[in-house]
């Protein structure tokens, strides 16, 4: 059997998971010295109530290799082969302990695919894992299309501020400036597995508009999902989505909330969306 593993800054729900039939591993978040498992221990409403009112901001810690050998040893051990798709090693060291851990157990059954993606976006290319599993492929194959896949994804999303990101070390203080100004909303990607701030606007509107050129620049393929989320903003991801649909005419959607690791960076009231281009 194949197993597919993710983490869970993939911000994949225990439903989606589910119904994809992938396994997810979470992360940590601390409050001082509370620690919360990311989508565990913690709901989305009660951890942004908390980030909103918090003095400091809270810290995220990685997935340990002696975690993962925990994950990967029972599979491995009943004969599964095991594909394992985690957030962008420039942002976390977890994709660096889960091959750590499989230098560790030196199985050739294991498949690990650094996404250079995050959140949504690593949801997407999770859900294609599922697909091409699905379709018959070899781990070996699942992996190697996830990893030649991930160069078309492509991930906007707007922000209220920029200060979550700069708090949390994810951007230079000189980019969060960008965001410094009164009635400018930021928007931000992920670009070569690193948040950047690609563009600003007045007001939301604008910001929908700033991304409907970039869709006319590179076209969504349409043949292949796309995504939608929020940080505890759902009237916000109605919004985009109710902007973007009519550009890009799909079904094949992949939506929710975002949790409590991203949400740490991202801080609440972002939105966004995450597509892949035509080849």
């Amino acid at each position: 059997m194949i197993r597919i593993l993710t983490d869970s800054t993939s911000d994949l729900s225990p439903d989606q998971c589910k119904a994809l039939g992938v396994d997810l591993i979470p992360l940590q978040v601390h409050f001082g010295e509370e620690t919360y498992r990311d989508g565990v221990d913690i709901t989305n409403a009660d951890f942004f109530a908390r980030l909103r009112t918090a003095d400091t901001l809270p810290h995220t810690s990685q997935i340990n290799p002696d975690e993962f050998v925990s994950f990967f040893r029972p599979y491995l051990e009943a004969g599964d082969e095991v594909v394992g798709i985690f957030l962008s090693s420039k942002l976390s060291g977890t994709f660096q302990s889960a091959c750590i851990a499989a230098d560790e157990l030196e199985s050739k059954n294991l498949h690990l695919v650094d996404s250079c993606a995050v959140t949504f976006g690593l949801g997407l290319l999770v859900k294609m894992a599922a697909r091409y599993r699905d379709q018959g492929m070899s781990a070996a194959d699942i992996a190697a299309a996830v990893a030649a896949l991930s160069p078309r994804l492509r991930l906007y999303a707007v922000v209220e501020t920029l200060k979550y990101l700069k708090m949390g070390g994810r951007i230079s203080a000189a980019t969060a400036l960008v965001g410094g100004v009164l009635g400018v909303t930021p928007i931000v990607s992920v670009k070569d597995g690193v948040v950047e701030a690609v563009g600003k606007s007045r007001g939301q509107k604008g910001a929908f508009q700033w991304m409907e050129k970039r869709l006319a620049a590179e076209p969504a393929d349409l043949s292949l999902p796309m995504a939608y989320g929020h940080t505890d903003a759902p009237q916000a991801m109605e919004a985009i989505k109710a902007y973007i649909r009519p550009l890009c005419p799909t079904e094949d959607i992949l939506e929710g909330p975002i949790g409590s690791v991203i949400g740490t960076h991202v801080g609440p009231g972002a939105t966004g969306f995450a597509y892949f281009v035509k080849e």
